[in-house]
C-alpha cells in the first residue's frame, strides 16, 4: 500500500503539471519532429513526414509515465498543408488519448537561390482523460472504478524561414475547458502556453553542418518559464546523414522541485527517406525521482518528396 500511495502521489503531481499541455513537450522536436509543437510546421518541407515516437520515464518504476505519438503531415497543393497527431499519454493511474488535426498555409516570399517563407497553422484537438482505480483495494474511501472526461482544444502558430534561419511562435491551449470527474461540471482552465523557438543552420559542405537553436516557453496560468538551449551537428555521407544533438532544459520557478534542469543527448541517422533516433534525458539537481532517466525512440519515413527548393535549413529540405 505504501508503494501504491507513493506512485499515486507522484502521478497526481506530474499529471497536474503535464496537463498544462494537450500532451507534454519534451525534446523529441530535435528528431525532425517540430510538428508536434508547432502547427505551422505542417508541410513545411519538401517531403511529407510520418513519425512515430515511444517514450518511457523512470525506468524500472511500476506505472511510470510513458507516451506514444503517431504523426503525419504533408503539402496539399502549392500553399496549403494538413496533418494529424494521435497520442496516448499514460501517467500512473491516469491516461489521456487524443487526436489533433492541423491546417497550415505557406506563403513563399523568396526568389532566386535564397529560400524565404511565411507560414500559419491552426490545430484542433479532441482529448479523453481517464482515471483507472480498479486496482485500489483495501481502502473503502476510494471507489474501484474508471472515470473519464473529455475536452477540446486549439493551437495557433506562425513560422518564418529565410535561408538557414528558422523561427516559430505558437500559442497552445487557446480554447480549453474540461469536465471535472468529481462533479461533472465544466471548468474554465487558464492553460495557455506561449512557445517561441529559433535556430540557424550553418552548412560547411564537405566538412560538417551544425545548427544552434533555442526554445522558450511561458505558461500563463502559473507564470513558469522554461528555456531549451540546443546544438545539433550533421555529417553527410553517400546516401545517409549521421547527426547528434545536445539539449539543456531549465525551468525558472519559485518552487524547488519545479526549478528543474535536464540534459538530453540525441543521436540519429537518416538513410535515404528513413530516419531513426534515440533520446536519453537525465534530470539534474538534488531533488529527483528514482534515477530520473528517460528513454525515447523515434522512427520516421519521408514520403511524397518533391524537388528541393532554394538553399535552406533541414526543416525545409528534409531529404538529404
Amino acid at each position: 500500500m505504501y508503494k501504491k500511495l507513493l506512485i499515486v502521489l507522484f502521478s497526481f503531481g506530474f499529471f497536474s503539471v503535464f496537463s498544462q499541455e494537450t500532451f507534454p513537450i519534451y525534446s523529441d522536436y530535435l528528431s525532425d519532429n517540430l510538428f508536434l509543437i508547432h502547427p505551422s510546421a505542417a508541410g513545411i518541407g519538401n517531403c511529407g513526414k510520418i513519425r512515430f515516437t515511444g517514450r518511457k520515464q523512470w525506468q524500472g518504476v511500476p506505472n511510470a509515465p510513458e507516451l506514444q505519438t503517431l504523426s503525419f503531415h504533408n503539402r496539399l497543393g502549392d500553399n496549403t498543408a494538413f496533418g494529424f497527431v494521435a497520442f496516448n499519454d499514460k501517467n500512473g493511474y491516469h491516461s489521456q488519448k487524443g487526436i489533433q488535426a492541423t491546417y497550415a498555409y505557406h506563403l513563399e516570399m523568396g526568389s532566386g537561390s535564397v529560400f524565404e517563407q511565411l507560414s500559419f497553422g491552426l490545430s484542433a484537438t479532441a482529448v479523453q482523460n481517464q482515471t483507472d482505480q480498479r486496482t485500489f483495494f483495501g481502502d473503502g474511501a476510494v471507489a474501484q472504478l474508471i472515470e473519464s472526461s473529455s475536452y477540446f482544444n486549439a493551437d495557433f502558430s506562425v513560422a518564418y524561414h529565410r535561408g538557414g534561419l528558422s523561427s516559430y511562435f505558437t500559442v497552445k491551449n487557446l480554447l480549453l475547458s474540461a469536465k471535472n470527474n468529481l462533479n461533472n461540471s465544466l471548468e474554465p482552465l487558464d492553460l495557455r502556453n506561449y512557445i517561441f523557438s529559433a535556430g540557424y543552420f550553418f552548412d560547411y559542405r564537405e566538412k560538417v553542418q551544425f545548427e544552434p537553436s533555442f526554445m522558450l516557453q511561458l505558461r500563463e496560468g502559473t507564470g513558469e518559464k522554461i528555456a531549451d538551449f540546443n546544438i545539433k551537428v550533421y555529417k553527410k555521407l553517400n546516401k545517409s546523414t549521421l547527426w547528434a544533438a545536445m539539449s539543456y532544459r531549465r525551468s525558472f520557478d519559485k518552487g524547488a522541485i519545479e526549478n528543474s534542469q535536464y540534459v538530453t543527448p540525441v543521436v540519429g541517422i537518416n538513410y535515404e527517406q528513413m530516419m531513426i533516433s534515440y533520446t536519453y534525458t537525465k534530470q539534474l539537481g538534488d531533488i529527483v525521482f528514482a534515477d530520473a532517466t528517460y528513454h525515447q525512440i523515434t522512427l520516421g519515413i519521408n514520403v511524397f518528396c518533391r524537388k528541393q527548393r532554394a538553399a535552406a535549413c533541414p526543416n525545409i529540405n528534409a531529404s538529404f
